[in-house]
């Protein structure tokens, strides 16, 4: 065989093993989590996996309100564990969790997952969110469970746009177009100015009928 064969050769059998892999991880359980990109941090301590978390804040640049951490909890354990809480060092941002129905603690079961963020799941909202992650960086996170303790991994902060929109936080303030303005203001000052001069018409119609 030629050397211009055996390198086709090698090439060709790089793609397939490749596209073999991709296959691989799509058909795991590891494809149940976000959906949203399969790169995205990870980490395995004992028996608990987190993967896919990312930092999510508002989809416009600089816009002020409250951002959300996204990630899926795996439990290989036989018992269950409570999410605690989830922090991020070096900020003073507080994280509020929410199960995702009802009140109490988040619970990931004992060889089951929890996903948070996203219609109907766990939530993990950061409140002054615009202040403690910038797009772009790389926030470190601590997901902080009931029996395996700290998990600590470096999330990508990213916007509520794109494959993340369902993601991202919930509450996204208002542009300043929808706001009232100083134009509206006035325009309903006027019409109810013109309501009082009516008023005033009708009050000063029967007195020139006397």
């Amino acid at each position: 065989m030629s050397r211009s064969l055996r390198r086709g050769a090698l090439a060709a059998t790089a793609v397939v093993f490749s596209i073999a892999a991709l296959s691989a991880c799509g058909a795991g359980n590891d494809a149940q989590t976000l959906g949203v990109r399969p790169d995205n941090a990870a980490v395995t301590v004992d028996d608990v996996k987190i993967q896919n978390a990312l930092v999510i804040t508002q989809p416009t640049p600089g816009a002020k309100g409250p951002a959300v951490v996204s990630a899926t909890v795996f439990n290989n354990g036989s018992a269950q564990q409570t999410l605690e809480s989830i922090s991020l060092p070096g900020s003073n941002a507080a994280v509020v969790l929410k199960p995702a129905k009802g009140t109490g603690p988040v619970v990931v079961p004992a060889g089951g997952s929890v996903v948070i963020g996203g219609e109907g799941n766990a939530t993990a909202t950061i409140e002054n969110g615009h202040e403690a992650a910038k797009n772009g960086d790389a926030q470190k996170v601590v997901f902080k469970l009931s029996e395996t303790g700290d998990v600590a991994l470096s999330a990508f902060v990213v916007p509520s746009t794109s494959y993340f929109k369902d993601f991202g936080p919930s509450e996204i303030p208002l542009p300043p177009s929808a706001t009232p303005t100083a134009d509206a203001t006035a325009e309903a000052g006027e019409h109810g100015t013109e309501g009082e001069h009516g008023t005033e018409g009708g009050e000063a119609g029967p007195t020139a009928g006397h």
